[in-house]
């Protein structure tokens, strides 16, 4: 295995899922800041590994710069996992990749483009409520589908940690932490105080974003 370095500053979620998913893999790496107040993401040299200017960027050892958080959480997934985590059969596989899918764009992206966004990156005198409240709204449609899963089960795809909760988990906190009212989902909230039990959810993903705040 060679040198693994990611790109990317520790309040990005997206840089925040793959530094899960790396702690939880028991790798080592190095991480550069960058992104939003640290720089770098225009400047020719990271733009040649990621044309976008996004982070996170991961390398690891002489392999071509891989971009987008899911791919990198793929590709770890594929190289460093074991069967639970992400199986080498197809068909078990796909049972989580769905999963990871589904939860990343209707559950992840939704949030933080919307309601995370629009209360905390957005200045006071400019939030609008009611387009919070319609998106809280929309966004809590597809948590409960979660949170009736897990009426059954410890994780999102049966009784082992897999890929799709890293997927599903890692815009929770942020969910949790903000002030806004939350419909009432038991099942849910276990999940997330289940996930908060793990040092590595906890080193990544329940850490400060006040240098976002507008």
């Amino acid at each position: 295995m060679g040198k693994i370095t990611i790109w990317g500053r520790k309040s990005s979620v997206n840089v925040q899922l793959v530094l899960w998913a790396m702690d939880e893999l028991e790798l080592t790496y190095d991480r550069l800041d960058a992104g939003f107040i640290y720089g770098v993401v225009d400047s020719p040299d990271f733009c040649k590994m990621n044309p976008n200017g996004l982070v996170p960027v991961l390398v690891d050892g002489d392999n071509e710069p891989i971009f987008e958080s899911a791919a990198i959480l793929r590709y770890l997934a594929n190289r460093y996992g074991d069967d639970d985590f992400w199986p080498k059969d197809a068909a078990a596989r796909a049972q989580i990749d769905k999963w990871a899918e589904w939860a990343k764009w209707n559950v992840g992206h939704s949030f933080i483009t919307t309601v995370f966004y629009g209360l905390v990156r957005t200045p006071a005198k400019d939030i609008d409520h009611g387009a919070i409240n319609v998106a809280i709204s929309n966004l809590e449609e597809f948590l409960a589908m979660a949170d009736s899963r897990l009426a059954t089960s410890n994780y999102i795809v049966g009784s082992k940690f897999t890929l799709a909760d890293i997927a599903l988990g890692y815009c929770l906190y942020r969910y949790y932490d903000i002030d806004v009212a939350r419909a009432n989902m038991p099942n849910l909230r276990r999940y997330y105080e289940l996930l908060s039990t793990r040092p590595a959810f906890k080193r990544h993903v329940m850490v400060s974003y006040d240098e976002l705040r507008a």
